[in-house]
């Protein structure tokens, strides 16, 4: 993705891009592969350094961890006041806090920037979301413009904020990204099992659906996947492929911030826990083992296709609605100022969740910034009217056949919770009082309350909560 993008850098009109790679090998691979890049390569840091043009701006692309912090300390040594280090890989935002805070302390601006769109969006064009300050931004943004994909003539870069914004919103993207993966398996998993359509058909399915609401990089590329027949066996290439999915951290860090913040992204959280149980076999085995049957496939109507369709469609909305409430409670916590429109912008080219759906996100913050959350605009929330009935039906339909919906599931427990009046937390609340005595509310006047479970059961008002 490194190299990519510094051919993406070199490919733009004025731009002269200076490489470095611990492994001198590498760059000279790089070099003799690409000689039309003109790139300009250095064995040593020192001379790297040395090559680069003041304000210098160096784009770091190493794995997250302590090798980051390596080359980081390496460059401040060298680099001046004024100068930019810009960390583009996928690190902890909580990382890129602390470096911003230790690296703008010697004059020199330290950027983290998120970058989506692997190896192709890199080349071709990705969705950028950089933090730092924005003087660094200054000089930074029209680099960064340059290399970005484009929408509607819109470069999918903006500044986020300060500090680690940029790290931390290209987490919760990633976050969705878990999300939405998950639900076109869901969906795939169903048109497979419930109306037995062949992975080729259900290709043809994936298709038409991107030429609706649906419309996205993850729905074509599904397709793609789903029409690949593997050359070695001739089945298809979905059937040869181990059910173990991977994972690299930032769907993880996701649920394990949100959880801190207090904002349910239950959808992010279940589409992590599917890949965790699918890295299971040894638990997977054993269970299959010990049931003598399974449920029956139940019997559907001739629209379940078109079901599945809309239930997608709904999911979809709550997994985007929970990961924009995370990015807003993170805003707020962290003390950025950060645009949701403009976000929601940025990733309608270039990164792996970009699709047609973004433009009505970007439509629902410039008609209300403070929306509460996405699921109450009236695009949403009549989208989601118009497809309930279709999304119980298909998880109903899931449960009865034996057939695993999480995401769908999960996405529609959180819809109902929304809309029920009253939760069954009132019970929660009065466990918690009667086991720990953390007090509670009551519905027909103010102030906290405790009853005396262990004495005679009268209610106090108490000031003390830990509510």
């Amino acid at each position: 993705m490194g190299s990519n993008l510094a051919r993406n850098l070199a490919s733009r009109e004025g731009n002269t891009v200076a490489v470095y790679n611990r492994s001198y090998v590498r760059t000279q691979t790089l070099m003799t592969e690409h000689p039309e890049a003109g790139f300009v390569a250095s064995e040593t840091i020192e001379d790297f350094v040395a090559s680069l043009s003041r304000p210098r701006t160096a784009i770091i692309m190493v794995q997250a961890g302590k090798g980051t912090d390596a080359v980081i300390s390496q460059l401040a040594e060298l680099f001046e006041p004024g100068d930019i280090i810009v960390d583009g890989g996928n690190a902890d935002f909580h990382d890129t806090i602390r470096r911003e805070k230790a690296i703008s302390a010697t004059g020199i601006n330290f950027v983290g920037a998120g970058i989506s769109g692997g190896e192709e969006g890199a080349l071709k064009g990705p969705s950028i979301m950089p933090g730092g300050s924005a003087l660094a931004y200054e000089t930074l943004g029209p680099i960064l413009e340059s290399i970005a994909a484009v929408v509607d003539g819109v470069p999918c870069v903006t500044h986020i904020g300060t500090d680690g914004a940029g790290h931390f919103v290209k987490m919760v993207h990633n976050g969705i990204e878990y999300a939405d993966m998950q639900l076109i398996a869901e969906a795939y998993d169903l048109l497979r099992h419930v109306t037995g359509h062949s992975p080729a058909a259900i290709a043809d399915v994936f298709t038409e659906w991107n030429k609706g609401d649906l419309e996205s990089y993850l729905i074509e590329i599904t397709a793609e996947v789903l029409r690949q027949v593997d050359a070695e066996t001739g089945l298809p290439f979905i059937d040869i492929v181990l059910d173990e999915a991977g994972s690299k951290g930032t769907g993880v860090w996701t649920v394990q911030n949100a959880l801190d913040l207090g904002v349910p992204v239950a959808g992010i959280a279940e589409a992590v826990f599917a890949r965790a149980v699918s890295s299971h076999p040894e638990q997977r085995g054993p269970v299959r083992a010990s049931i003598s049957a399974r449920p029956e496939i139940a019997v559907v109507g001739h629209t379940f296709v078109d079901d599945v369709r809309q239930a997608l469609y709904a999911s979809k909305v709550v997994a985007y609605a929970q990961g924009f409430d995370e990015i807003i409670a993170g805003a707020a916590k962290y003390n950025w100022s950060i645009d949701k429109g403009a976000v929601a912008t940025i990733w309608r080219g270039g990164c792996i969740i970009r699709a047609q759906f973004l433009n009505r996100i970007v439509d629902a913050y410039a008609n209300d910034p403070s929306i509460p959350t996405l699921l109450v605009d009236p695009f949403f929330a009549a989208a989601v009217a118009s497809g309930e009935s279709a999304w119980r039906r298909v998880v109903s339909t899931a449960a009865l056949s034996g057939i695993p919906v999480p995401g769908f599931a999960s996405a529609l427990s959180y819809f109902d919770s929304l809309a029920a009046e009253r939760l069954p937390a009132a019970l929660v609340q009065g466990q918690r009082d009667f086991f720990g005595a953390h007090t509670y509310k009551r519905v027909d006047k103010p102030g906290v309350f405790h009853t005396l479970w262990s004495g005679d059961r009268t209610e106090i008002a108490t000031e003390a909560s830990t509510h």
